[in-house]
């Protein structure tokens, strides 16, 4: 794995900008950036922007200094680039478009928007992040058609993507459990915008769902949210890997044994709990290309 850094030539706050990316580790990029004392707010879905005042520093550390075309190629063929259709759509203010899309009246709602997309942005998250966010919100809207349940329930569903990693430490079902207290806590004031408390119940279940994905057969609802927080697990090849990557990256502290482990046991989880999927569409879409995905992650893993 090699680091490169190309010219500071990106003006934004009073100075030139640098990218500092990596050839095939994101893992690898974290640790080197903090290393050289980059802060995780610098990282920016695959690459790092680095100010003009850090460039010979960064050299002396061991990024290799190349061109900007060169380093976007190295970028494009590291299998980790983020393509700039899938940056936009991860962007603040396409988030917040879609948020709004949501209330009758946008304007009540907009506060709770703008702290869900802070949550989202938070600066020691590589894989559940905006990225992660729009790729959800997107995969939902591509199975709801097929599902026959009513706007009401489409749009708790839509809510329940937004809020089921909002709060992200790391910490397996606690993550999921303070994610769905912070339904009451957002939405509980918003019953001027036709927020019920059902509504905000069925939220609270249906991020639960996302902390174990084995909602019961007749739970629709909760079988379209747990589809859209998986089907990255059904994306190519090529996605896949840079999933693992970013999720490696995410816990990138953890020591490769005890990562290789835990990962493994998560994986083999998943394969030995019945259907990934729960949806019709999602099976057809993902299950195949998701069981595939693991099996070969298990196997690289072990290797």
């Amino acid at each position: 794995m090699t680091v490169f850094i190309d010219p500071p030539a990106w003006p934004a706050h009073g100075t030139l900008f640098s990218h500092l990316v990596s050839d095939g580790s994101l893992q690898e990029l974290r640790l080197f950036a903090r290393a050289a004392g980059v802060p995780d707010r610098a990282f920016d879905l695959d690459h790092y922007d680095v100010p003009a005042s850090r460039y010979d520093a960064l050299v002396a550390a061991g990024a290799v200094p190349v061109e900007g075309g060169d380093l976007a190629r190295r970028l494009a063929t590291s299998g980790l680039r983020v393509s700039g259709a899938e940056r936009n759509r991860a962007k603040r203010g396409a988030l917040l478009i879609r948020w709004a899309d949501l209330w009758a009246d946008p304007g009540l709602a907009y506060q709770a928007g703008e702290d869900l997309v802070d949550r989202w942005r938070e600066p020691h998250r590589v894989y559940h992040s905006t990225l992660h966010l729009a790729t959800a919100l997107d995969a939902l809207d591509s199975i709801a058609p097929a599902s026959g349940l009513s706007e009401r329930a489409l749009w708790r569903a839509r809510l329940a993507v937004w809020f089921h990693d909002a709060v992200h430490d790391g910490v397996a079902r606690q993550d999921e459990e303070r994610s769905a207290a912070l339904v009451a806590e957002l939405l509980g004031p918003l019953a001027g915008s036709g927020v019920a408390t059902d509504d905000v119940d069925e939220v609270a279940r249906l991020v639960m769902v996302t902390a174990e994905h084995d909602p019961a057969p007749d739970d629709v609802v909760g079988g379209l949210v747990s589809d859209a927080d998986l089907a990255v697990l059904g994306a190519s090849p090529a996605g896949y890997a840079r999933y693992t990557h970013q999720v490696r990256a995410e816990y990138c502290d953890v020591p490769e044994t005890l990562f290789r482990a835990g990962r493994s046991q998560v994986l083999r989880t998943l394969l030995d709990g019945g259907p990934l999927f729960r949806t019709a569409p999602g099976v057809a879409r993902w299950q195949a290309a998701a069981e595939a995905n693991l099996r070969d992650e298990l196997t690289a893993l072990a290797a």
